[in-house]
C-alpha cells in the first residue's frame, strides 16, 4: 500500500507552480488559445477545478457522485465540465484553490485499503492523487505552451513516469490491439541526472530517453517524432505509438512538428488505469 502523504505534497507543489504562472495574468492572456482547439487558458484551469470538485464528491459523497455521473453525457464530459467552471479569472482562481485544498484534505482522511469509485474504474487514494498530479502537470503544459513559456522539469515527474509505465497494457487495449506479454524495460534520465528504471533489466524490449520526454509522450502532449526517446524491440516501438496514461477512449494527441491536437478524450479526469497503489 502506498502512503499518499508524500504524493499529496508533490501534488500541492505542482498545483502551486501552475498557480504562480496564471495568478497575475492579464485578462487577455486567460482567453489565449491552448494547443487543445477550443480550449483557452481559462478552460484548462476550469477543467482542473471541475475535476477536483468531482473527485471530492467521489470521496465524500460516493452515492451522490454516482447519481450525477449517471445523468451526464460521457463523451463531452471534459468540455462540459470546463465550460461549467469557467468564470472570471479571480473567481476561477479562488475556486480552484479552495477545491484542490478540500480534495487534498479529504484524500488524506481516506482509510487505507479504500477503493474510491471513479469514472470507469475504482482507485486507491494514492492512485487518485497520482491522477490529479498527472492532470495538473499535463494541463499545465498546455498553459505553458499557450503562453510560450518553458517549464523546467522537476523530480515530480517520477510519478507520471511510473504511471506511464504501469499503463502500458492499457495503451494497447485502448487502441484495440493485443496487450503484449513480452516485458519492457524503461530507463529514463531524471532531471537531477539520476536514472529512473522500470521493468526487468534483461528485457529485450526497451525504451530509453529523458524522463520529461517520456512524460510528454504518455500524456500525449508531444508526438513521438518530436521526442528524444529510443525504442528497441517491436513491442517497445509499437508502445510509443499507443502510450496513454489516462483512461477513456484513445486521444488524438499532438501532430508531429509541434502542431496542436484534440484534447485527449481521457482528460475527462478519469485518471489512471492499472495504476495499482
Amino acid at each position: 500500500m502506498v502512503d499518499p502523504t508524500a504524493l499529496l505534497t508533490d501534488l500541492a507543489e505542482e498545483s502551486a507552480a501552475l498557480d504562480r504562472v496564471v495568478a497575475d495574468l492579464p485578462a487577455t492572456a486567460w482567453e489565449r488559445e491552448t494547443p487543445s482547439p477550443g480550449w483557452t487558458v481559462a478552460h484548462q484551469i476550469a477543467h482542473l477545478a471541475w475535476t477536483d470538485h468531482a473527485a471530492l464528491l467521489a470521496v465524500t459523497e460516493p452515492e451522490e457522485f454516482a447519481a450525477r455521473l449517471a445523468r451526464v453525457r460521457p463523451e463531452p464530459l471534459a468540455d462540459d465540465g470546463a465550460e461549467e467552471f469557467r468564470t472570471a479569472p479571480a473567481a476561477l482562481l479562488e475556486g480552484w484553490r479552495a477545491g484542490r485544498t478540500a480534495l487534498a484534505e479529504a484524500l488524506a482522511r481516506v482509510p487505507g485499503g479504500t477503493r474510491i469509485a471513479w469514472i470507469g474504474t475504482r482507485m486507491a487514494p494514492a492512485s487518485m492523487v497520482t491522477a490529479r498530479l498527472m492532470e495538473t502537470w499535463a494541463h499545465g503544459q498546455d498553459v505553458h505552451d499557450a503562453l510560450s513559456l518553458t517549464r523546467p522539469p522537476t523530480a515530480r515527474l517520477r510519478h507520471i513516469a511510473h504511471l506511464g509505465f504501469r499503463t502500458l497494457g492499457h495503451g494497447f487495449a485502448t487502441y484495440g490491439r493485443p496487450v503484449p506479454t513480452a516485458p519492457v524495460r524503461v530507463e529514463l534520465a531524471a532531471p537531477d541526472g539520476d536514472t529512473w528504471a522500470h521493468g526487468p533489466a534483461d528485457a529485450a524490449n526497451r525504451v530509453t530517453g529523458p524522463a520529461l520526454d517520456f512524460c510528454l509522450l504518455v500524456t500525449q502532449r508531444r508526438h513521438r517524432a518530436d521526442l528524444a526517446l529510443t525504442a528497441t524491440g517491436p513491442v517497445a516501438a509499437e508502445w510509443l505509438d499507443v502510450a496513454q496514461a489516462f483512461a477513456g477512449p484513445p486521444g488524438e494527441g499532438r501532430r508531429a512538428g509541434g502542431g496542436a491536437g484534440r484534447l485527449p478524450a481521457g482528460d475527462a479526469g478519469q485518471g489512471p488505469v492499472g495504476a495499482g497503489a
